[in-house]
């Protein structure tokens, strides 16, 4: 069985405080690219789970989110026969875009069908929040609010349709470092959620682009002013805004039209400020868009 874990970009991302088990209390619209890793996954007649990946710095035991995904399932459901799955990475990692999340998804969705389950996506997702905060909406996927500290989520309807140019400089941001350091108390600016809600909604690109802010930039553009150069390089270049996803370092910027982003992310690789640079679109499930 061949499957895709799919990238995901955050449309907007507010930090509303800290909760008293030390996570945050986020809001946060999140939306699917046609960015994805892929995963090939086979029953064998040996016991266990073999992982085998094209990225040598990427575990292949428990600590990668795959095996950890799969075994909860296996373990649950007393399933005596082993799993390979050979893992093809193409989302960065750690890169804000919930890679890892996504391939435990699409794992936990590989071991349904295999074993024949009968496990529904609700199902899925009710036990994907123990891998991790992102993986029932890698689960859900499309365009959705995320709120508690991302597992409390509402299927939005289709964000409008546009072109995706991702970049990802030569770095890694600690996830907790940037939460660490976030002082949510003391934020003087706040996404307006509500108002971009709206405009997807009303299918209105131009508005829901507009209104794109992330909190996290007050802690990583400080420390990382190479995530501020790319967005700024990709709005010259007629992105109708760009945006750094999750607690990043990954950059994305919307366009309107398939030349300019075209024209852009050759001058993104021309430039050497990012050493991922990819130019996609945005994936939307079938019957949400009004």
């Amino acid at each position: 069985m061949r499957l895709r874990a799919l990238a995901k970009i955050n449309l907007g991302l507010d930090v509303l405080g800290r909760r008293e088990d030390g996570y945050h209390e986020l809001r946060m619209i999140m939306q699917t690219i046609n960015m994805y890793d892929q995963l090939d996954m086979e029953i064998s007649e040996e016991p266990g789970i073999r992982i085998t990946t094209n990225l040598p710095y990427v575990p292949v035991n428990q600590n990668n989110l795959v095996y950890r995904a799969a075994n909860m399932l296996m373990e649950e459901f007393q399933i005596k026969e082993g799993l390979t799955v050979d893992l093809q990475k193409m989302i960065p990692v750690a890169a804000g875009m919930a890679g890892g999340s996504s391939d435990a998804a699409a794992a936990m969705i590989g071991v349904n069908r295999l074993f024949q389950l009968g496990l529904s996506v609700k199902d899925l997702m009710e036990r994907g929040v123990k891998i991790g905060a992102d993986v029932p909406y890698c689960l859900l996927r499309g365009t959705a609010l995320a709120e508690g500290i991302g597992d409390k989520l509402r299927a939005l309807p289709a964000c409008p349709d546009c072109y995706v140019l991702i970049g990802k400089p030569g770095i890694s941001v600690s996830t907790k470092f940037v939460y660490e350091n976030l002082h949510a108390n003391e934020l003087k600016s706040h996404p307006r959620i509500d108002e971009m809600l709206d405009a997807i909604q009303w299918h209105n690109l131009y508005k829901m682009a507009d209104l794109m802010e992330n909190v996290l930039e007050t802690v990583t553009i400080p420390q990382y002013p190479i995530i501020e150069e790319i967005k700024n390089h990709m709005k010259e270049h007629g992105a109708l805004n760009a945006m750094m996803s999750g607690s990043g370092p990954t950059v994305f910027g919307l366009f309107d039209d398939k030349t300019l982003a075209e024209q852009a992310c050759e001058a993104l690789r021309e430039s050497r400020l990012a050493r991922t640079v990819f130019l996609t679109t945005v994936f939307n499930n079938g019957g949400r868009r009004k």
